[in-house]
């Protein structure tokens, strides 16, 4: 499954909102060396209730509007 996020970083928590048919994902992390991607990988796996090597960044991986693979 594929899925669209907007990527919030240094925010003041972690959570996910569903606005506009996207996720919107706020992280604690700032975009740097990968932490943020990092951050999101395993948020987004907790979210789906899936393992962290399930889901995968294709598209975006130095933007805020990433799509990302969530293999179920």
């Amino acid at each position: 499954m594929l899925v669209d996020i907007k990527v919030i970083p240094k925010s003041s928590r972690n959570m996910i909102k569903v606005e506009a048919g996207r996720l919107k994902v706020y992280l604690t992390v700032a975009p740097e060396k990968g932490k943020a991607n990092q951050a999101l990988v395993e948020l987004v796996a907790e979210y789906y209730k899936v393992k962290k090597h399930q889901v995968r960044i294709v598209k975006g991986a130095h933007s805020a509007l990433k799509v990302v693979s969530v293999e179920k």
